[in-house]
């Protein structure tokens, strides 16, 4: 993924004219903070802060805890921050953190501990000036809170404005749970009405129905009583049925811990993953895990929208070759921006010391959401490229500026 990143950076780069070193110095991160955290236990795990770019404001970005959380996957995603930011016309930079460990395996009093020894070996390079992380895969609000409470005791800041992603109580924000999802259907529509293509009866299938995926499915259906969600899948199986799905009960069902291979339903039939990539619908969302199409899937892909809610989902390959046979991608730095713009949104009420309800919020999210769609769309048909090359170059000329 992070050559897929810097091809899409290079290209870029070329089309703006930009000398060799000037890419190299993009391609850098800021500061990579590398460390090891042991736990009372005894158990010792590896941890990561990478802080890509902050020329537009502080470093912004997300922290996991997942067992596979390497420093290349860390670096592609700060990387990929920084982008995201400037596409979104944010004034934050990019960062992204995280800890090489599956939460399942510590217990509550071991998980508050290496969350707050997290925050103790990195408090002198972050804070609500300097770098505002959030939560991110397998990190929620109660982490986010032991982390801010850590920092608070730590520096005396009491702005809560040094992580975003926190508890309503905390100083968390209003529609932050939904934001992610909420602004993939945001871009969405403004993609439809920018190119004014029919948005009417339009068939949906979603790849990776968590937390991002199952909130685009009930935005969706909120928003448009003609859209017809008809498979979702989690990381085992696929529900599909061509009548359609109810995105809030299945949203249930997983909250409810339920795997769709166990979906008992007269109507609903049970598909792997590679069904639901080549169902013939017209938006494929893809809310799972990186590089999910690659060259070797990419020939049964039908969907003539493909919507990138994951980071990465589809490689540069076969990125390509979609554009080229017709299909369009709306790309990972703009569909899934929605999550960032909320947690811009969250400190800037910290900052404030206000707290906005949850229609003003959204009224937000569809303003950036909007701007920043139709500037890659515009940027698409000037220069004749796909929508991620233009999300790309967008993003790069607000960096340079």
């Amino acid at each position: 993924m992070l050559d897929d990143t810097h091809k899409f950076l290079e290209a870029a780069a070329e089309r703006l004219g930009l000398p060799d070193d000037t890419l190299q110095k993009l391609k850098q991160a800021d500061a990579e903070h590398i460390f090891d955290i042991e736990l009372s236990n005894g158990q010792t795990f590896k941890a990561y802060r990478v802080q890509h770019n902050n020329a537009r404001g502080p470093y912004k970005g997300g922290i996991r805890y997942h067992p596979h959380v390497n420093l290349d996957e860390v670096r592609t995603l700060a990387t990929l921050m920084s982008l995201k930011t400037a596409a979104a016309g944010l004034p934050l930079g990019g960062g992204k953190g995280g800890i090489a460990v599956d939460p399942r395996e510590l217990n509550q009093k071991l998980l508050e501990e290496l969350s707050r020894k997290y925050v103790v070996a990195l408090h002198e390079h972050i804070g609500p000036d300097k770098d505002i992380p959030a939560p991110d895969v397998n990190t929620d609000s109660t982490i986010i809170d032991w982390m801010v409470d850590e920092y608070e005791k730590l520096t005396g800041d009491s702005s809560h404005a040094s992580f975003t992603g926190k508890s309503i109580e905390r100083g968390g924000s209003l529609g932050r749970d939904a934001a992610t999802g909420r602004g993939g259907v945001l871009a969405l529509e403004e993609l439809l009405s920018a190119s004014k293509a029919g948005a009417k009866g339009l068939t949906v299938a979603i790849q990776g129905f968590g937390n991002v995926g199952s909130y685009f499915g009930t935005v969706m259906q909120e928003r448009h009583k003609d859209w017809l969600l008809v498979a979702a899948s989690d990381s085992e199986a696929a529900v599909y049925s061509g009548k359609g799905l109810d995105a809030k009960m299945l949203q249930k069902f997983k909250t409810d811990r339920g795997r769709f291979k166990d979906y008992e339903s007269n109507e609903i039939q049970i598909l792997n993953n590679d069904n639901l990539l080549a169902l013939d619908v017209d938006v494929l969302v893809l809310a799972g895990f990186e590089e999910t199409v690659t060259q070797k899937n990419v020939d049964t892909i039908k969907a003539k929208y493909v919507v990138e809610m994951a980071n990465g989902p589809v490689t540069k390959q076969a990125h390509d070759l979609l554009h080229k046979r017709g299909h369009v991608i709306l790309p990972d730095i703009i569909a899934n921006a929605g999550g960032v713009i909320v947690s811009y949104l969250e400190w800037v009420q910290n900052k404030q010391n206000e707290s906005w309800s949850t229609d003003k919020v959204n009224h937000e999210l569809a303003a950036y959401m909007s701007k920043a769609v139709r500037q890659t769309y515009e940027e698409a048909k000037r220069g004749k490229i796909s929508l991620k090359d233009a999300a790309f170059t967008v993003a790069l000329r607000s960096l340079l500026e």
